[in-house]
C-alpha cells in the first residue's frame, strides 16, 4: 500500500545510490581538507575529484566478501582511482562517514516532510475558512456540550500542524551536525579542521563533542517529532471517522464512482483512509521509541543502533511522507452535511442552552450552586423524557422565580457561541 502511494522525492532519499554519493562527497572532502592541510599533494587531490566515483552492484558484490559497508564501498572507490585513493579514509572511521552522511539524508528527508506540513496546512486553512460559519455541536466525552462551528473543529488542526511545522524546523537544526573525529571522537589522526572544512562544505553544523559517532539523542528528537506529527495526523482521522459514523453523519471522506466500501455489503461506504492514517501513526510511535532506546550504548559506541536506524530512518520519513500526502487529500476532498449537523444540533433539544440559564441566574443573584441545582432539574427531566428545554424552563416554578420568559428566549438563541469566532481566526490565521 505505502508503495504504491510514496512519491519519487521521498524515495530517491534512500536509495544505494544517493547514500553513496553522500559517502563519496564527504571522503572527497576529507582529502580536500587534507589538500588544505598539505598532507594530501595537490596532483593526488586532482586525480581523486577527476576519478572518484562507485558502482553499487560493485559494492554490494565487495560487500559480500568483506561483510562491511564502508569497507566495500572504500575498496570500490579505489578501483577507479588507483594510487591515489591511499589518501581516501585516512584518519577516520566508517562513523565519521555513516553519521555525518546519515545527518544529510536525514535534512533531505526533513526538507520534504516541512513541504508536506505546509500543503496540508494550506489545505486546512481553505477549508477552515469555507466552514467557519457553519454550526455543529461540541462533544466532550462524546456527549453534545455546547455549539462550535464546523471550522473551528478544522483550526484546531491547523494550529497544533502549525506548532508541528516549528517542531520539524526545530528538529531539522538539531540533526544538522557532523561529526569528523576519529575512533572514538578524540581527533588522534584526524585534526579538527577536517571536521570543520566538511562540515561548513556540507552546511552542517560541527557536533561540539561525539565518540565514535554523534549522540543519539539527537536523532532521538527527529524521530519523536515524526511520531508527534504522526499523533496529529491520527487525531484529525479519528476525528473523520467519528463523524462519518452513520448515527453521526456530519462529514464523510470522498467516495469515488465504482468504489468498494464491504465485499459482503454494497451499501457499505467506509472511512479507509482515515482508518489506514490512525494505523500508519501506530508505526510512527514505534519507530520513536526504537530511537529513543539507540541513545544508550555500551562506552564509545556499540552498533546496536545501527541496524534499527537502517530501519526506522527510511520506513519513518517515508510513513510519514505517505500520511501527510493521503490525510491532505482526504480534508481537501471531505464531503461535509451542514444540515446534519443543524440536525444534530437540535437533537437535545436545547439541552446545550444549560450554562446560559446557569449563569442567568448567577446574575440574578443566586449562588453558583443554587443556580446549578435549580438548572440541572429541569434539564435532566428533558433529558430523561425528551422534553424541549425552553418550554420546561418557562414552565418551572422555581426558575420562573428569576427568569421571565422573554430573558429565557433571549438567553437561549446561538448568537453568544458564534461572536468571538472571528477573533480566534485571527489569532491563528493572522
Amino acid at each position: 500500500m505505502i508503495e504504491r502511494y510514496t512519491r519519487e522525492k521521498m524515495a530517491r532519499v534512500w536509495t544505494d545510490e544517493n547514500k553513496y554519493q553522500k559517502w563519496l562527497d564527504i571522503e572527497v572532502l576529507i582529502c580536500e581538507a587534507y589538500t588544505k592541510l598539505n598532507v594530501v599533494p595537490a596532483e593526488d587531490m586532482k586525480n581523486i575529484k577527476e576519478k572518484a566515483r562507485f558502482d553499487v552492484a560493485r559494492v554490494l558484490e565487495i560487500e559480500e566478501r568483506t561483510r562491511h559497508d564502508v569497507v566495500a564501498f572504500i575498496e570500490n572507490v579505489a578501483e577507479y582511482v588507483g594510487p591515489s585513493s591511499k589518501y581516501i579514509h585516512m584518519g577516520v572511521t566508517s562513523s565519521d562517514i555513516l553519521d555525518t552522511a546519515f545527518s544529510c539524508l536525514l535534512n533531505e528527508a526533513a526538507d520534504i516532510l516541512i513541504e508536506d506540513v505546509v500543503a496540508l496546512m494550506e489545505v486546512l486553512k481553505e477549508k477552515a475558512y469555507a466552514t467557519k460559519d457553519m454550526p455543529a455541536i461540541g462533544r466532550t466525552h462524546g456527549i453534545h456540550a455546547e455549539p462550535v462551528t464546523f471550522g473551528l473543529k478544522i483550526t484546531h488542526f491547523y494550529d497544533e500542524m502549525r506548532r508541528n511545522l516549528e517542531r520539524m524546523k526545530a528538529a531539522k537544526e538539531r540533526i544538522r551536525c557532523g561529526k569528523i573525529s576519529g575512533a572514538v571522537g578524540t581527533y588522534a589522526h584526524v585534526p579538527p579542521f577536517v571536521e570543520e572544512y566538511v562540515c561548513e562544505k556540507l552546511g552542517l553544523k560541527v557536533c561540539p563533542i561525539s565518540s565514535q559517532i554523534i549522540p543519539r539523542d539527537n536523532y532521538a528528537e527527529f524521530f519523536t517529532t515524526l511520531a508527534l506529527v504522526g499523533s496529529t495526523i491520527e487525531k484529525m482521522s479519528m476525528e473523520v471517522r467519528n463523524l462519518q459514523r452513520t448515527e453521526v453523519s456530519e462529514a464523510e471522506e470522498f467516495f469515488r464512482k465504482g468504489q468498494t466500501g464491504s465485499s459482503a455489503m454494497p451499501h457499505k461506504r467506509n472511512p479507509i483512509a482515515s482508518e489506514n492514517l490512525c494505523g500508519m501513526a501506530r508505526l510512527l510511535h514505534g519507530y520513536a521509541m526504537t530511537s529513543l532506546e539507540n541513545i544508550p550504548l555500551w562506552h564509545e559506541r556499540d552498533i546496536s543502533h545501527s541496524s534499527a536506524e537502517r530501519v526506522i530512518a527510511p520506513d519513518a520519513t517515508i510513513v510519514l511522507d505517505y500520511s501527510l500526502e493521503r490525510v491532505k487529500n482526504v480534508f481537501k476532498n471531505l464531503i461535509v452535511y451542514p444540515e446534519k449537523m443543524q440536525k444534530n444540533l437540535d437533537i437535545t433539544k436545547g439541552l446545550y442552552h444549560s450554562e446560559a440559564i446557569l449563569i442567568a441566574l448567577i446574575k440574578k443573584g443566586l449562588t453558583r450552586q443554587d443556580a446549578y441545582k435549580v438548572t440541572q432539574s429541569v434539564a435532566m427531566r428533558c433529558y430523561e423524557g425528551g422534553l424541549d428545554f425552553v418550554t420546561e424552563l418557562k414552565k418551572d416554578t422555581a426558575l420562573g422565580q428569576y427568569l421571565s420568559e422573554k430573558e429565557i428566549e433571549e438567553t437561549c438563541t446561538n448568537e453568544h457561541y458564534f461572536r468571538h469566532i472571528d477573533t480566534i481566526f485571527k489569532r491563528v490565521y493572522e
